[in-house]
């Protein structure tokens, strides 16, 4: 069995089945199945329905991240800082309203995003222009952490 954060490492968060992300985290808590049943308040069907599946409802991945003590949400926004279109430069926002939703930074880096860019240049799978490019890294960001946690 290959250890949950092992796993993760070596993740594609572009292609995110979190059901089977879910059942790798019970299996490495050796978590009884029981418990999980009775924390979610649900049958084995629709347990056996959630770990087969690439999506599920919110409710149910935070009563999973709780018990599983794990944040699966965090899955979802490494893919949105990895993959989603730069906000435009060029776009007039003079006319937009101010928004009420609590407003994120994109640009936060995790301990683990980095390790995912760094392996991915330092197993040749794509060139340091390639990452600049495509996940929209500025070059001297990269640099600094190429840098800062050479192996």
């Amino acid at each position: 069995m290959i250890p949950f954060l092992l796993m993760l490492m070596n993740f594609n968060f572009k292609e995110i089945h979190i059901g089977e992300i879910i059942r790798l985290r019970i299996e490495e808590l050796n978590m009884n199945e029981e418990r999980i049943l009775s924390f979610l308040k649900c049958d084995q069907e629709f347990l056996l329905n959630v770990l087969s599946s690439e999506d599920i409802s919110t409710a149910t991945l935070l009563r999973l991240s709780k018990l599983l003590e794990y944040d699966f949400f965090r899955l979802y926004s490494h893919h949105l800082i990895l993959f989603s279109p730069p906000a435009s430069a060029g776009k007039d926002r003079s006319d937009n309203k101010k928004s009420e939703l609590p407003q994120f930074r994109k640009n936060i880096y995790t301990k683990d995003i980095i390790d995912f860019i760094l392996d991915l240049v330092e197993n040749g799978e794509k060139t340091k222009l390639q990452i600049i490019q495509q996940y929209k890294i500025p070059k001297t960001t990269l640099y600094k952490w190429i840098e800062k946690y050479k192996k």
